[in-house]
């Protein structure tokens, strides 16, 4: 689960063309009385460059989209979504009459959270495939699944992560550990954001990604969980290039952002509360998933609604709100052994 834990285009080269005085013998043959050979210009001719003609495509593609507005009902797919943030996320969606693809590893969870969400809000606005975000091959198959489904996607969230359930020192942590947590939360999101433009590029009505961050992104340290934190500071680089190369390619109809969960109370944080810090930030900071989906969805909702293409970064734990649930709990005591016993 990916909710946080604790706290220009390419230049060709050219040459100079100096235009150097006429020779003398020149200066002769302007002058005489011979009538000048007619000869047609020179044509400097260059190379194409295939990157030129991406360019122009791209471009081209995207005055098209612009064409079409986005309005509601979305369309909206949510990775990791059977469980935690996810999973909440895809139910506050269906609150306000939107369509959802969920997807997991688990062919189990997504069959009974397919079911589950259906009984809930009917037949026709829940589907669900399994995905493995770090395979290049299932995040493709999942965009022929929602385009054949839905035709197309307004909203895509990238939410699918990783600690591999461990809390400890960098030094104690096994392989495949660092492979899980590195390979999902830095390699999948890749491969998903890649997936997701070259989909919204060919949408009339183009669409908006939203990428995840979680404990780390602010640089801050990340002790007993180092490696998922490197990966969450990650997120914040790569969607600022990413939203750096849309609008070097003039795509004006597709645009990555940030969501910013804070600390939710899913499986992958409380499995983590077992020192004193922890269950300290915990008690104080963390919400459940539903609370942060109503306040999240409405504020995912209005970029599209708005018809806006700025970037945002929506956060629903801001630094404020964390000082003062700090200062209440150090002042009156206040959420002291809410979710876990303290010592």
């Amino acid at each position: 689960m990916a909710s946080a834990l604790f706290p220009a285009p390419s230049l060709l080269p050219l040459a100079r063309h100096r235009w150097s005085s006429f020779a003398p013998s020149t200066k002769i043959c302007l002058i005489s009385s011979f009538p000048r050979p007619h000869r047609p210009p020179r044509v400097l001719s260059l190379p194409p460059l295939t990157s030129g003609r991406v360019l122009r495509r791209v471009r081209a593609e995207s005055s098209k989209q612009q064409r079409e507005p986005m309005v509601p009902p979305f369309n909206v797919l949510i990775t990791g979504s059977t469980k935690g943030i996810g999973l909440a996320l895809a139910k506050e969606f269906l609150i306000a009459g939107d369509n959802v693809v969920i997807c997991s590893r688990s062919a189990e969870r997504v069959k009974s959270t397919v079911k589950q969400l259906r009984e809930e809000f009917g037949e026709k606005h829940v589907w669900g495939t399994v995905c493995d975000v770090r395979r290049g091959e299932d995040v493709k198959a999942l965009v022929s699944f929602a385009r054949d489904n839905l035709k197309y996607i307004d909203i895509w969230i990238n939410n699918a992560g990783s600690n591999a359930y461990s809390f400890k020192p960098l030094a104690e942590t096994a392989d495949e550990d660092l492979m899980e947590v590195v390979t999902t939360n830095t390699i999948g999101l890749m491969i998903c954001c890649r997936e997701a433009i070259n989909l919204m590029l060919n949408q009339p009505r183009g669409g908006h990604i939203f990428n995840i961050d979680g404990a780390g992104s602010d640089g801050r340290p990340t002790p007993r969980f180092a490696a998922y934190g490197a990966t969450k500071q990650s997120v914040v680089h790569l969607t600022k290039s990413l939203q750096a190369e849309l609008r070097m390619q003039d795509v004006k109809n597709v645009m990555v952002h940030i969501l910013s969960p804070g600390m939710v109370t899913t499986d992958l944080l409380m499995s983590g509360a077992n020192t004193k810090q922890a269950k300290f930030f915990i008690n104080i900071l963390a919400e459940p998933p539903d609370v942060v989906a109503e306040y999240l969805v409405p504020s995912i909702r209005s970029v599209p609604s708005n018809q806006s293409m700025k970037p945002t970064y929506i956060r629903f734990l801001t630094g404020l709100k964390a000082y003062s649930q700090i200062f209440s709990r150090l002042a009156f005591g206040a959420r002291r052994n809410r979710y876990v016993i303290e010592d």
